[in-house]
This record gives C-alpha cells, sequence and structure tokens, in this order.
C-alpha cells in the first residue's frame, strides 16, 4: 500500500515547479527582448558612423574632380547648420557644361543636402542624412581634412582631442578623414 500512494505522488509537476519554471522562461524571454534593443541601437549607430565615412569620401572624390585651383571654394567650417539656396546652374546634365567654380558651388550644394538628408523627405521633414550632421573640411598646402559630426544615440566620453567641429557633448561622434590633392 505504500508503494501505491507513493506512485501516485509522483505523478505530474507540482504547481511551485511550474511556477519556476515559468520564472526562468520568462527571464530569458526578456533578456531576449533586452539583447535586440541594444544590438538595433548598435546597428543604427554603425549605419550613421558609415554614412558619415562615405559622405566625407565622396566630398574628397569631388574636390579630386575638379581642377586643383578651386579648393579654397570647398574650405568651409558650417557644412550642414543651413542649406545654400539651390544653384542658379546645375552641373548634373550633359547638356549643363559647368565651369570648375560652377561645379564647386553644385558640389557643396549636393553634398551639404545629402550631409543633412535633405534628398530625402517622409512629408516635408527630412528623414534621411545624419542625425545633427555638421562637416567642416580644411586646408593646408592641399593636404585636405573632412569632418563630418554627428549626434549619437546613447552617451560615450567626448574626447578632449576631437576637432571642434559639430557641437561639443557626449553624444558627439565624429569620422576625420585626410587626403591630398594635388
Amino acid at each position: 500500500m505504500k508503494k501505491a500512494s507513493l506512485k501516485n505522488k509522483q505523478l505530474g509537476m507540482t504547481f511551485i515547479e511550474v511556477l519556476v519554471a515559468l520564472f526562468i522562461l520568462v527571464t530569458g524571454v526578456l533578456g531576449a527582448v533586452a539583447m535586440q534593443a541594444t544590438v538595433k541601437k548598435g546597428s543604427f549607430d554603425a549605419m550613421q558612423r558609415s554614412l558619415a565615412s562615405a559622405l566625407a569620401q565622396d566630398i574628397i572624390e569631388r574636390m579630386r574632380s575638379n581642377d586643383a585651383t578651386t579648393l579654397a571654394g570647398y574650405m568651409k567650417t558650417n557644412y550642414g547648420v543651413a542649406l545654400d539656396a539651390v544653384p542658379a546652374k546645375r552641373c548634373n546634365t550633359v547638356a549643363s557644361i559647368c565651369t570648375p567654380a560652377e561645379m564647386v558651388i553644385n558640389d557643396t550644394y549636393e553634398w551639404e543636402a545629402e550631409l543633412m538628408g535633405a534628398n530625402v523627405t517622409q512629408g516635408t521633414v527630412k528623414a534621411g542624412g545624419l542625425v545633427g550632421g555638421r562637416a567642416c573640411i580644411s586646408n593646408v598646402l592641399n593636404a585636405i581634412t573632412v569632418v563630418v559630426s554627428w549626434q549619437g544615440r546613447v552617451d560615450i566620453s567626448d574626447s578632449k582631442k576631437a576637432n571642434s567641429c559639430g557641437s561639443a557633448g557626449n553624444k558627439r561622434r565624429q569620422v576625420i578623414v585626410e587626403a591630398f590633392i594635388n
């Protein structure tokens, strides 16, 4: 008789065991959700860094394809503050041949529009570009320095050595690209 009563007690799981199993399962699911949120933030920051790097390379290639005597026209320390007016002469078709000086105006306008996300809109709101994107271009004896700054999603320590381009703060990120142009 004792064996039969012990056997009946051993069947199934107790309510406490079920609660413990549910607690472990819920903890695992919540951990996975938190990890997904962290990955999404990291992915966005990586996309912003990639865009900043591509923008820096883009303006350097634009400068290289133009006449070297026009480099001074590209130098500016406040790209991204306000988009300049659309150039009177657009250099975007075969029919519109531009002088090197007109090309500088067109290049800087198009590049700043990409930096600010003005070429991608959702309704009337700019939806592309960098978050708080700013850029500075300097030239010392044809050694070009392009600094692209933007605002990241989380705080980090702003480098004391960081370039003064963009708004200083713990969310500022920068890509600095240096090149030599003949």
